[in-house]
């Protein structure tokens, strides 16, 4: 069906080494230096300029460096280029899908245009239709479609040459929830199978299915990790969130005598620490005429360390 992530090639599936692009007097791509390992599934998040669409164009040999280089299995894309277009396959944010055909036939020209036998292509095609539930439809025309399943066509597509190395462009953009959510169950069986470098405007998405993740800002990497280390870096320590009627700067100071980590906000107080107990709290504050309304642990997400790091919102 497709790689397990086994290679002859013992070293990093992908790993860039000073990496640039500029263009004009405009560096797009400053100097990166990263290894992807085999088999790992590497969400590569950015703002919008931030140089990730120009290093996957690179990587993909579709875009010449102005400066370093890169490897996938161990082919330059500077002096290997058409070894490295032999294994890897994209799946684009703009699906190449001839819609008058069926899924079978696009599968089959796919398989072609890479010198996959017909008997080869015919197995791999209905493994592939299968684990992406397109099996029962595979013979109806394209253009009836869903925006899912052509989606989930897209990457069969891709998957079909049985690519060591697999770029994912933004794989849900335009999908509603639930479907969104399905196309993560896809994905989620591909890990480990193959190495899968995914771009995504869907923080949630990295989050979800990323073993780890690089955040690049103005052609430079700046922060990697696997999501719960990024969320550690800018989380702090673990905080409680209270939200009480009638706080006054004599109750928070009574509660500081419990919990010394405390910060007053807008409608209560947020308190630092790992033990904290409600029925605490509310024995100090309940003598002092102060209700609590609602407690509730305050979780780190992946949007807050994008905003800590790079001071915008992902989807500006």
């Amino acid at each position: 069906m497709v790689s397990r992530g086994e290679s002859h090639f013992g070293g990093p599936a992908v790993e860039l080494n000073g990496l640039s692009r500029s263009f004009g007097g405009s560096t797009v791509v400053d100097g990166l230096d990263l290894s992807i390992g085999p088999g790992e599934l590497f969400s590569l998040l950015g703002p919008n300029g931030a140089g990730k669409t120009t290093t996957i164009r690179m990587l993909c040999c579709l875009l010449r460096p102005t400066g370093g280089t890169a490897t996938v299995m161990g082919r330059d894309i500077i002096t290997d280029r058409l070894a490295v277009k032999r294994v890897i396959a994209v799946s684009p944010q703009e699906t190449a899908i001839a819609e008058q055909l069926n899924a079978w036939e696009n599968l089959s020209l796919m398989a072609a245009l890479h010198g996959v036998g017909k008997a080869e292509t015919r197995r791999r095609s209905g493994e592939l239709l299968d684990m992406l539930a397109l099996a029962e439809r595979a013979s109806e025309r394209v253009k009836k479609y869903s925006g899912g399943m052509k989606r989930r066509l897209s990457i069969a597509m891709a998957l079909v040459s049985e690519p060591e190395v697999l770029f994912l462009d933004e794989p849900t953009i335009g999908l509603d929830p639930q479907s969104r959510r399905g196309m993560w169950e896809h994905i989620e069986q591909l890990k480990g199978r193959t190495t899968i470098v995914l771009t995504t405007h869907y923080l949630e998405e990295a989050d979800s299915l990323a073993d780890r993740i690089g955040i690049v800002d103005q052609g430079r990497l700046i922060a990697l990790g696997s999501p719960a280390e990024l969320k550690r870096q800018v989380g702090g320590a673990q905080a409680t969130v209270v939200e009480a009627d009638n706080l006054t700067d004599d109750a928070i100071s009574a509660l500081r005598g419990v919990y010394p980590n405390i910060r007053a906000i807008d409608g209560g107080v947020e308190i630092e620490g790992d033990d904290v107990r409600l029925h605490d709290i509310e024995d100090c504050l309940r003598p002092r005429g102060v209700t609590v309304r609602a407690a509730y642990e305050k979780h780190v997400t992946l949007d807050d360390v994008f905003i800590e790091l790079t001071g915008k919102e992902l989807r500006e």
